[in-house]
């Protein structure tokens, strides 16, 4: 008899709980999906999409201030609160991302990203 405890794997630990969710959780059977990164330029004028709920490889490390961490927490309460989108802080990041950068590439120099760097 084996006194050791059997624990859940990473498949029953991360997946899809909520009706909020969008893609369905990767199982033995079905791959997760892999999803393209859309990119805009102002010649192709398409869009830009963050990566979403996904596997990802890449890490960066960014330092926030406390005041920049409580906002980004406050958001995302909000976004659960008010609009019923049960996100992480990186979900809300790579969103954010999304955003800037395809303003950047539509806009250029008149990007917000842009001005914002320059006031700065």
């Amino acid at each position: 008899m084996s006194r050791r405890v059997t624990l859940p794997g990473a498949d029953e630990l991360f997946r899809a709980t909520g009706a909020h969710e969008r893609e369905p959780a990767a199982t033995e059977e079905s791959p997760a999906p892999v999803r393209a990164l859309r990119t805009t330029s102002p010649a192709t004028g398409g869009s830009r999409r963050p990566s979403g709920r996904e596997r990802h490889e890449e890490k960066i490390t960014v330092y926030v201030s406390p005041q920049e961490l409580v906002d980004l927490e406050r958001a995302r309460l909000t976004l659960r609160a008010d609009h019923g989108l049960g996100v992480d802080r990186g979900r809300i990041v790579r969103e954010a991302l999304a955003v800037v950068i395809a303003d950047l590439e539509a806009k250029g120099g008149d990007s917000i990203l842009v001005r914002r760097l320059r006031d700065h």
